[in-house]
């Protein structure tokens, strides 16, 4: 039985390679911002935009992308303007969004089982116009976090200091914002709601144990991404499992096997530099100890 026979699984393994790219893609900037949560505030709130389609009878998939970029905007007004705190805004983004994500649709006549497939995932119902809505979203987050990572790294490590060299702090801050929002729409019909933050974060962590700057991390993260995306899309089809539950398992086992990996070869490196030092070897001792994409200084 060919996997590719299927119609339906030819759209879901295109989507599946869309959101293993663009989760990672867009947060190694939210690891940077140490705003690791975000994804999972923005994907409650994106229920309300789901029920909100269900209500006025539109795509589910547009009217969440709408609201969550509305929420994505207000936390981050909220955090600059004022006084609540960052995490008081994600947590009334978090119960806020999944109240109305619940009350409208119950008011569109449906009832909570209507929002599982956005909550945890599903292959099946991947239309092809979900296909096309996430097409397209998806290449707007590619020219965002390519095309600006120069930019969105400077600010995601000091925003202080990309002020300072003249850079338009507030505005790329929305903007990964609206970025974040945007991929949580995206990945919801594949990994759902409650899940995307997973795979916008672990990838980057698994793929810091091994890498020592951010264009490695980058390609190291959206490489574990679509492996485990494709992975899971395959293993769900063939063992009848779910989907997004099964994408999060193997996420965790990469960084896992890759923390395991990297144990033994961080241990080699730390007896080197010592033996350097020791031996007095300049060019060995520059070596720097941390490693990720924290420890560079440029893209």
């Amino acid at each position: 039985m060919d996997i590719l026979d299927y119609a339906f699984m030819q759209r879901a393994l295109l989507a599946a390679v869309l959101v293993g790219v663009i989760a990672p893609a867009v947060g190694i900037y939210l690891v940077q911002r140490r705003q690791a949560l975000m994804g999972d505030g923005i994907g409650h709130v994106a229920m309300t935009g789901v029920g909100l389609g269900f209500l006025l009878n539109t795509s589910p998939v547009w009217m969440a992308t709408a609201v969550s970029v509305l929420g994505a905007v207000l936390m981050e007004l909220i955090r600059w303007y004022g006084r609540t705190r960052g995490d008081i805004a994600l947590a009334m983004l978090f119960y806020g969004g999944m109240a109305g994500g619940v009350m409208f649709t119950s008011l569109a006549g449906g009832s909570t089982a209507n929002l599982t497939s956005y909550l945890f995932g599903s292959l099946s119902t991947v239309s092809e116009s979900d296909v096309t809505a996430i097409g397209l979203l998806a290449a707007f987050v590619l020219v965002v976090t390519l095309g600006l990572r120069r930019q969105l790294f400077a600010v995601s490590q000091d925003e202080e200091f990309a002020r300072v060299t003249g850079l338009p702090v507030r505005a790329l801050n929305l903007l990964t914002a609206v970025t974040a929002a945007v991929t949580v729409t995206v990945a919801m019909r594949v990994v759902g709601l409650l899940l995307v933050s997973a795979l916008m974060v672990v990838p980057v962590a698994a793929a810091q144990q091994l890498t020592r700057n951010f264009a490695a991390t980058f390609a190291v993260a959206v490489a574990i991404g679509v492996s485990v995306t494709i992975g899971g899309t395959v293993t769900s089809f063939y063992q009848d499992v779910p989907p997004g539950s099964t994408i999060v398992l193997l996420t965790i086992g990469a960084f896992i096997a890759l923390t395991a990996l990297a144990t033994p070869l961080a241990r080699r490196r730390a007896r080197a530099l010592a033996a350097a030092q020791a031996a007095g070897d300049p060019a060995e001792c520059a070596i720097p100890a941390t490693r990720g994409p924290e420890s560079t200084v440029g893209v």
